[in-house]
């Protein structure tokens, strides 16, 4: 039997073998014309690229599927962003879904990733209803996955999780050194993540560091358009005045529309109310004022997982791991002292 190698594909084409790489891997620019000629060495040669052969013997490809519940909140993208710069360096591709929160979506996804032999699946902050009926880890025992997702006390998957605990205490905490005792809490709807940081705000209340209780649903919160529902839910209460003198979001989206409420009304963030988002994405800091927000390292964490599942894909492992990301409160121009 003769075997055709990237080699004799060059030479038929023409080009040179780094040429025929990046065409084969598709991570380089190559002119049209170009690409056209090493196809067609391909099909002439009936060249099987060393990539495709080893996923045909091992039931698996180098494509990678990735799970958001949302691109339109820039904490997910930037965090994908990084995970497809590093894979891309290792010869992997990605193939990304959006399930927009919905558990059901989620489970339709991953099936259709396990069917088409994806090499593995990372899932951002994935929906709780999947990780509580032990979906997600029946899912690890067939595919190597890595969940990202808020620190809990979970260890039935391989997760990445950023310490969100401990940032959300030391915003609440900032903004009671500030003197604010009437702090509202705006959430999305049903996530971990969410759960958590309300968790935290009523223990800061039964710890009576706060006076005044209101937890705001702005609906789903990880769409563009929760800016919007945000503006609209705030307007009203800032025309009743029950916002109370600072305001901490679950996330910069939800930060960015208390902001744009207060300037629908004419009132100044941070004279007239404090607001903390979180996530540090690119939004909190060009929106004005600057937003202070709770960094979660996005990019190490889009590296690391990249990395960490490729190295599972290469050690075939199963074993569970848990690794913890600290936070860090990021201050700039939108909390003042209380007046």
């Amino acid at each position: 039997m003769i075997i055709i190698t990237i080699h004799d594909v060059a030479k038929k084409a023409g080009v040179s073998i780094a040429t025929v790489s990046r065409v084969i891997n598709n991570n380089y620019p190559v002119k049209p014309e170009t690409k056209e000629k090493i196809y067609k060495a391909i099909n002439e040669l009936g060249y099987v690229p060393n990539e495709t052969a080893r996923s045909l013997i091992l039931k698996s490809s180098s494509t990678i599927g990735i799970i958001v519940p949302g691109i339109t909140n820039l904490f997910f993208p930037t965090i994908v962003e990084e995970i497809n710069r590093v894979l891309m360096n290792y010869g992997y591709t990605m193939s990304l879904y959006s399930t927009e929160g919905n558990s059901d979506v989620e489970k339709r996804v991953i099936a259709s990733i396990i069917s088409n032999n994806m090499g593995g699946i990372i899932a951002i902050d994935p929906s709780i209803e999947n990780l509580d009926n032990g979906y997600f880890h029946e899912v690890s025992k067939k595919i190597p996955m890595i969940i990202i997702n808020a620190n809990t006390d979970r260890d039935d998957c391989n997760f990445i999780s950023y310490d969100e605990e401990v940032g959300t205490k030391e915003a609440f905490q900032y903004l009671a050194n500030l003197g604010h005792t009437k702090i509202s809490f705006l959430r999305g709807d049903r996530s971990l993540s969410y759960d958590l940081k309300e968790r935290i705000y009523k223990d800061f209340l039964k710890e009576g560091k706060l006076e005044f209780e209101n937890i705001v649903n702005v609906g789903m919160g990880n769409s563009i358009e929760v800016i919007e529902n945000t503006e609209n839910i705030c307007e009203e209460l800032l025309k009743n005045q029950n916002l109370g003198t600072a305001v901490f979001a679950c996330n910069d989206l939800m930060a960015v529309g208390v902001v744009n409420a207060c300037t629908k009304l004419n009132l100044r963030v941070p004279q007239h109310l404090s607001v903390i988002g979180f996530d540090n994405t690119l939004l909190s800091n060009i929106n004005h004022p600057r937003i202070t927000t709770v960094d979660l390292k996005m990019k190490t964490i889009g590296h690391d997982s990249a990395m960490q599942i490729i190295e599972m894909i290469k050690r075939k492992s199963k074993k569970f791991d848990k690794k913890i990301y600290e936070t860090r409160l990021v201050i700039r121009d939108s909390c003042v002292k209380a007046n």
